[in-house]
């Protein structure tokens, strides 16, 4: 979806919660991703890969002049002959930790094996933000959320348009009062959960 066809979809959606909701959403995860210069990891469900997400990402990064946007698609299944930026597998999450984001996109509930491996990656310190249909368990697992649940008058691939185009815009609203406030309080949280770090 090119910058006019979003415009005028943010016309239509005028005086509705979705630009702005995508709008925050879309400054948590620059604020992650930027920083810290770690990566981006976009994962989907076994059913669902947000390829189509990637793909508007590594334009909108190239675009802002914000190369940490780009993200790496992590994949359920990686085929033979796969090129490399196709060929990431699960196991990469394993691997996640602090200073990288993992964007989880689930139109519906995630398997349980990818709920796990988030749940490791979220307590070895990467940030964990999701674009998902309303599943409590991996709300509980993320620090941000953007849900779009049945029966919304959009659905979550146009939601993603919203973010994505938002993500690189290069004014996003500054985050005020309460949020920041939850955000520390998340931080702390994390840190007393997570692993102490290796000696070796």
């Amino acid at each position: 979806m090119d910058a006019v066809r979003v415009a005028l979809l943010r016309e239509v959606l005028a005086g509705t919660e979705w630009p702005g909701a995508a709008r925050r959403f879309a400054g948590s995860l620059r604020r992650s991703v930027v920083p810290s210069g770690g990566g981006l990891l976009l994962v989907g469900t076994e059913e669902y890969e947000p390829w189509h997400l990637a793909a508007h990402l590594v334009d909108e990064a190239a675009w802002s002049g914000l190369p940490a946007l780009a993200p790496t698609l992590v994949r359920h299944r990686v085929g033979p002959g796969a090129p490399p930026h196709l060929s990431v597998g699960l196991g990469r999450l394993e691997a996640a930790g602090r200073g990288e984001t993992l964007l989880v996109v689930a139109p519906e509930r995630p398997e349980e094996g990818l709920l796990e491996r988030v749940h490791g990656a979220r307590r070895a310190g990467a940030t964990v933000l999701s674009l998902d249909g309303g599943d409590p368990e991996l709300g509980t697992l993320s620090h941000e959320g953007l849900s779009v649940p049945a029966g919304a008058e959009l659905d979550l691939d146009t939601v993603q348009h919203l973010v994505s185009a938002a993500a690189g815009e290069n004014s996003l609203p500054v985050q005020r009062g309460p949020r920041r406030f939850r955000d520390r309080l998340a931080r702390l949280a994390d840190q007393l959960t997570a692993p102490p770090p290796s000696r070796w």
